[in-house]
C-alpha cells in the first residue's frame, strides 16, 4: 500500500508544473517527508507556492505593484 502511494505522489509531481520538480530538487529533505508521509503532499505544495510566490495574495501583492509602477510612469511623464 506504502508503494501505491509514493507512485501516486510520484504522477501528482509528474502531471504538475515543473516548478514541483524543481522545488523538490531544490529541497531535498521533502524526497525523504513524501515517501514516509505521503499525506504531507499538501503542506509540500504549500511550501513550494510560498517559495515561488504563486499564492493568490502573491499575485494581488505583484498586480498591485504593477499598477503602482504604472501610475508613477504616467504621473512623471505628465510633468
Amino acid at each position: 500500500m506504502v508503494k501505491i502511494m509514493q507512485y501516486e505522489v510520484l504522477n501528482k509531481l509528474k502531471e504538475e508544473d515543473n516548478k514541483f520538480l524543481k522545488y523538490l530538487r531544490q529541497n531535498s529533505n521533502w524526497y525523504k517527508e513524501l515517501n514516509r508521509n505521503p499525506e504531507s503532499y499538501d503542506l509540500f505544495v504549500k511550501k513550494m507556492k510560498e517559495k515561488y510566490k504563486l499564492r493568490t495574495i502573491d499575485k494581488v501583492d505583484n498586480f498591485i505593484d504593477s499598477v503602482d509602477l504604472i501610475t508613477k510612469i504616467i504621473s512623471a511623464s505628465n510633468d
